[in-house]
């Protein structure tokens, strides 16, 4: 049987069928549109070593026992003796992924009777950039349809679906979507956190074993890898061979590298369904969340540019220019004051913000983060009028209205709690431990789903919002629904919720929040128009968090926003410039009490607006790109224009350097036939000591500025101009930048 051969932006995928289990023969670098025999003896199977089983071992897309696969199964679950006629199912885009490791029968007496499956191919089609494949164990009455698409950009998506043909009903454990990396790969990298220090890299040697990271939060979670990557070693932003992959699921999963003892490799991920979590009746599918996998051959920069290009690809990706938001939380909290609020209005479309969000504290009996979560209704002690004075002061200044909310949980000390007690979810005889003082709403309920829904329906109806930010504060830690496990089904049911809600409100943006970012996946993105990467607003902290968050969402879907002199998270103050040229770099907004701003603070902030507006075009459709500096106090990232012509790029000192001064810093991503001007454009060289003014951190004078000498390089008073091979290649002197400052660099073609 012909392999499947699928090819798209320098990345093949090869699928060999001729021994009846579909096996990944290659997925990497361009094979080209040649292939040799592969029926050949030695081209789809290796050597058969001593101690061992006496044929080759396949490595399926389904990794199988009943193979001789001794890695991590991709399938596991048994088959109960006696259908009760209602078994658990999970809808199209659930999670899991994999083969069955050994489906047990368990007899009418208890005992079980183990045997491995053995999924054999029944039928496959495929096209250039698409394959469906059927397998299929008719002892066991199971069947897998696996479905992969190869998308332009080079990013490959992978889901299975699990059919039970049996007569009984079957109890799936696990279902993992897994993939095959080359021998180069022979270091990890993925990213761990906690609140508001979101996506930090870690990284190692791969070993024999499994390296695996757990997400049990029924969120995705602080600390999920939002991505695995295994690489050549030393692979950096732009050298080494990569292999990613993320998975597209918001509650819990697990993320794999799994090296056995013959010395192969998969990356692999799967949705951990726990206990009972899933019960397949006869007839029933799980479908598992999609695997979504890139290939580099030029390091990590080149996995953004398949990420990106199929997130910018996608009929739903937001086409308008990202407006300058205002989020009010750090700017008044809970002090919800018509007067304020519209004084707050006034000082934000004099600085020629576009969209103004209120965040928590509108809603019945909220004063405080204690008591009010589920009472959707308008204070009317707080606003008489409803929202529509604030809202009318806001459009008629130019801008958009958006509004906080947190469907998913519920305060105990709220009208609904105290009205549907059975409406919070887990065992039914306790209460779980608390969370910021709130409990999780059972979305499975549906008539605590409809009451949600028909709550923000209303207020999307009667109010102008153009913007909700959904917020969801606290992991689900013990979930469940008439008397079951259910954090898979509240998963789903939020997704149900957020579906149709921007079904009946076409206009309405929403933004996933989730303590920050703890829920940041493709799935929820699937359904919102960007993420909150974090609740820390501190420059330094967020030069990382978005740099890796970046690493797969593109920066027109990150909130980036400029906090206040010193940071409500860190204490730390940093300068005006360094807060806003860290917030350029994705959806750009504010969260500052900006009617204390001094003059000069003002004006800076303006201008900041203005640089954002003229570039968010460059910034939101152009190629990220991330040097590799040999001095670890220094990063260089900026965004390419697709067509090579401009550039914009933040040097940042994140701390003092070893050496004395930068030396030559390459500038990389150019065209390099092509000459470009290279300009310092913020803070302005010929003012190295910006009059910023933090009063607020109860400092007098001028602020230091980013630089340290009191001369610079020369081209900074006008720029330069230079080839981009030269400015990839030797580069420029650079200033030395005090820790924690950055300068922003304009490039354009000359």
């Amino acid at each position: 049987m012909n392999p499947i051969h699928l090819r798209a932006a320098g990345v093949s995928l090869l699928i060999d069928l001729s021994s009846g289990e579909p096996s990944v023969l290659h997925w990497g670098a361009d094979l080209g549109s040649t292939l040799p025999d592969l029926s050949l003896a030695g081209v789809t199977s290796g050597p058969v070593p001593h101690s061992a089983l006496d044929v080759p071992v396949v490595l399926g897309l389904l990794p199988q026992a009943s193979s001789g696969w001794r890695g991590r199964p991709g399938l596991r679950g048994h088959r109960l003796a006696v259908s009760n006629g209602d078994g658990r199912v999970g809808d199209v885009g659930d999670g899991g992924g994999g083969t069955d490791r050994g489906g047990d029968n368990e007899t009418r007496d208890g005992a079980r009777r183990g045997f491995s499956a053995r999924l054999r191919l029944t039928g496959s089609h495929a096209t250039e950039r698409s394959a469906s494949i059927t397998t299929a164990d008719a002892q066991l009455g199971l069947t897998v349809v696996t479905e992969v698409t190869l998308h332009d950009g080079g990013l490959l998506e992978l889901r299975h679906r699990l059919t039970n043909d049996g007569s009984t009903d079957y109890a799936l454990e696990e279902l993992a979507a897994v993939l095959p990396v080359g021998p180069e790969a022979t270091e990890i990298l993925d990213l761990t956190g906690r609140w508001c220090r979101e996506r930090h890299p870690q990284r190692h040697g791969v070993q024999q074993g499994t390296w695996l990271r757990s997400a049990r939060h029924g969120r995705t979670g602080h600390d999920s890898s939002l991505l695995m990557a295994a690489g050549s070693l030393g692979f950096g932003n732009r050298q080494g061979k990569v292999w990613a992959t993320h998975f597209a699921w918001s509650g819990d999963h697990e993320s794999y590298l799994d090296a056995v003892a013959d010395g192969r490799r998969v990356l692999g991920a799967s949705e951990v369904l726990g206990s009972g979590g899933i019960v397949l009746a006869p007839g029933r599918s799980y479908v598992t969340p999609a695997l979504f996998a890139a290939y580099s051959s030029s390091g990590l920069d080149g996995i953004s540019a398949a990420f990106y290009s199929w997130f910018r690809g996608r009929a739903k990706h937001p086409s308008t220019p990202r407006p300058v938001v205002l989020n009010t939380w750090e700017a008044v909290y809970f002090n919800h004051d018509l007067t304020v609020l519209t004084a707050l209005a006034d000082s934000a479309a004099d600085l020629g913000v576009e969209r103004f969000v209120l965040d928590d504290g509108w809603f019945r009996h909220r004063r405080d983060d204690h008591a009010g979560l589920g009472d959707w209704y308008v204070d009317p002690t707080v606003w008489p009028e409803g929202l529509h004075p604030l809202i009318d002061a806001v459009t008629d200044r130019g801008m958009e209205f958006g509004l906080w909310v947190e469907p998913e949980m519920i305060n105990p000390d709220s009208d609904a709690a105290r009205a549907h007690p059975d409406w919070i979810s887990g065992p039914g005889s306790r209460l779980p431990l608390q969370w910021r003082h709130q409990q999780v709403l059972d979305l499975v309920n549906i008539e605590a789903w409809q009451y949600i829904y028909d709550r923000l329906d209303a207020l999307l109806s009667e109010y102008r919002i153009s913007y909700l930010k959904w917020d969801q504060n606290r992991d689900l830690t013990e979930m469940g629904h008439a008397g079951g496990p259910s954090a898979h089904e509240q998963t789903l049911a939020t997704y149900r919720l957020l579906d149709a809600l921007r079904a009946a409100h076409p206009d309405v943006e929403i933004e996933s929040c989730s303590s920050g970012g703890a829920r940041v996946d493709l799935g929820i993105l699937e359904r919102t128009d960007r993420i909150w990467a974090s609740d820390c607003n501190d420059a330094l902290e967020r030069q990382t968090i978005q740099r890796w968050t970046s690493m797969v969402v593109p920066p027109e879907l990150v909130g980036a926003h400029v906090g206040p002199p010193t940071s409500h998270t860190t204490g730390r103050t940093h300068a005006l410039s360094f807060r806003a040229i860290t917030a350029l770099f994705g959806h750009f907004g504010l969260e500052w009490d900006i009617r204390s701003l001094s003059v000069s603070e003002h004006d800076e902030l303006r201008s900041a607006i203005e640089l954002y507006k003229k570039h968010r075009t460059l910034l939101h459709t152009g190629q990220m790109v991330r040097a590799d500096l040999h001095d670890p106090s220094l990063l260089l990232h900026g965004v390419v224009a697709g067509d090579g012509s401009e550039a914009l790029f933040a040097l940042v000192a994140v701390s003092t350097s070893f050496s004395e001064q930068p030396g030559r810093v390459a500038i990389p991503g150019l065209a390099p036939e092509r000459s470009y001007c290279v300009k310092v454009i913020y803070p302005s060289a010929q003012d190295p000591a910006p009059a910023s003014v933090h009063e607020e951190a109860g400092l007098t004078g001028r602020d230091a500025g980013p630089y340290v000498q009191t001369s610079a390089p020369a081209w900074l008073a006008g720029g330069v101009v230079a080839s981009g091979q030269f400015l990839s290649e030797s580069g420029l002197p650079m200033p030395i930048l005090n820790p924690e400052h950055a300068i922003l660099l304009h490039i354009s073609a000359a």
